[in-house]
């Protein structure tokens, strides 16, 4: 039977080519495998929540407070549903789940790229791959984003309407590419079937187009090597094949991922829709996004307002600071590989503290992260009195340069000072070597 399958489909071709790839045995090489076992929890969750969900902003009657004869209680189907899926036994935890995994399938997704740059990965011939990468982080977040709205209550009715307007702030065709996007001015009875449309058909397919790529990138090119296979056999594959050893350890880690999201799930709970009601014209103070967002809203709290007018198009802090802003911090994370100098290293993941400029850069480019994701927490700053209306800007933009000058270099001067102790150890073992004896 094998033989006579392998005639057919040359499964032993198959067992070669991949199903023997050796897998590194180093628990940083995990990160990729949680995000992709997030990935594949987030479509089995999705769908059984599409199951109950009713992509539809018309109004019905709310079957949990009907109101009167005369006067019924109607609010949006998609938040009629979401308040369904709620009561269903297991529902509030299935929503749970898909949230808390989408969060953790995010972050696994940005250490993976931290660790990818500090090690050097993303240097020839892996630039492509640091780029799918980097393309799969953007989908991530934003696919995050499109779900956290679609259960339609008054913060994602108020979400949605501060979206729309940075997407209306584009000069000279804003308007135009807000309306493409939400199928008409906001809010339109198209607007959640588009955004649910992006959630589960677009940027789904997305994802899976990329990590298809990513994977088989990686399958060509191998992964790096860990530096413990340098001792062992220089420039030579180490680690453990996929059929035989690793397939059961990324079992048994998928199994201990589930546990734990699950575990989680059941003691955290998610946004309150019910305390949010639904979308109404009463607006919510200090609506913020996720905290993968949350520096983009910080530069947004930062830019003063101002408007240039320049040839019919208005170009306002809003555009700056949602759009301009995080395009260029983008934009930098996309030119890594061209803008590292040092020397080609294909085969071994490197010592961080071996390349101290890309380093320092990197923990600056984070403090810098954070510094902007504090600055989203202005107005409770300020009501907690460790700001002051007059000067919060002044003081927040001071340490958006501060703090990661000071990490920059601070960073340069650490590592200097552990390659001068680590120089001096090694000439002190030269000096006292047993060929002195």
């Amino acid at each position: 039977m094998n033989q006579w399958l392998d005639e057919r489909l040359h499964i032993s071709r198959l067992n070669d080519k991949f199903l023997r790839k050796a897998f590194p045995v180093h628990h940083s090489f995990f990160l990729g495998e949680i995000t992709l076992f997030s990935l594949i929890i987030l479509i089995l969750t999705g769908i059984l929540l599409a199951l109950a969900y009713e992509p539809s902003n018309s109004l019905v009657t709310n079957s949990f407070d009907p109101g009167t004869s005369d006067k019924p209680n109607l609010i949006p189907a998609a938040y009629h549903s979401a308040l369904k899926i709620n009561a269903m036994p297991f529902g509030d935890m299935l929503r749970r789940i898909h949230h808390w995994t989408a969060n953790i399938m995010v972050a696994a997704a940005v250490i993976h790229m931290m660790r990818i740059y500090f090690t050097g990965a993303f240097k020839k011939p892996r630039e492509i791959n640091w780029w799918i990468g980097m393309l799969l982080l953007i989908f991530t977040a934003l696919t995050a984003v499109t779900g956290y709205v679609l259960p339609y209550d008054n913060y994602a009715y108020q979400t949605l309407k501060v979206i729309y307007g940075i997407a209306a702030s584009v000069p000279w065709v804003g308007e135009w590419v807000a309306q493409a996007a939400f199928a008409g001015k906001f809010p339109g009875a198209g607007v959640i079937p588009r955004i649910y449309g992006y959630h589960i058909m677009l940027l789904p397919g997305i994802l899976l187009a990329l990590t298809g790529a990513h994977m088989l990138l990686m399958i060509k090119q191998k992964h790096t090597q860990p530096q413990y296979a340098k001792r062992i056999a220089y420039k030579k594959i180490v680690g453990v094949p996929l059929s035989t050893q690793q397939t059961p350890i990324m079992l048994l880690l998928a199994i201990m991922f589930a546990a734990i999201i699950v575990l989680f799930s059941a003691f955290i709970p998610v946004h309150p829709i019910e305390h949010y009601g639904p979308p109404s014209t009463t607006p919510i103070n200090n609506i913020k996004p996720d905290w993968y967002l949350l520096w983009v809203f910080g530069a947004l709290a930062i830019i003063p307002s101002f408007e240039v007018h320049l040839f019919g198009g208005l170009i306002g802090a809003e555009f700056v600071g949602a759009i301009v802003v995080p395009t260029l911090f983008l934009l930098a994370m996309f030119a890594v590989p061209m803008l590292d100098r040092s020397k080609d290293n294909m085969y071994y993941a490197e010592n961080p503290t071996n390349h101290p400029v890309r380093l320092a850069a990197g923990v600056a480019f984070m403090a810098a992260m954070i510094v902007m994701s504090v600055a989203g927490y202005k107005p409770e700053l300020i009501s907690a009195g460790i700001l002051n209306t007059a000067n919060a800007n002044t003081i927040l933009w001071i340490l958006l340069f501060l703090i990661p000058a000071v990490c920059y270099f601070g960073v340069l001067g650490i590592v200097r000072g552990i390659r001068t102790l680590r120089e001096a150890d090694q000439r002190e073992r030269g000096a006292f070597s047993p060929a002195d004896d």
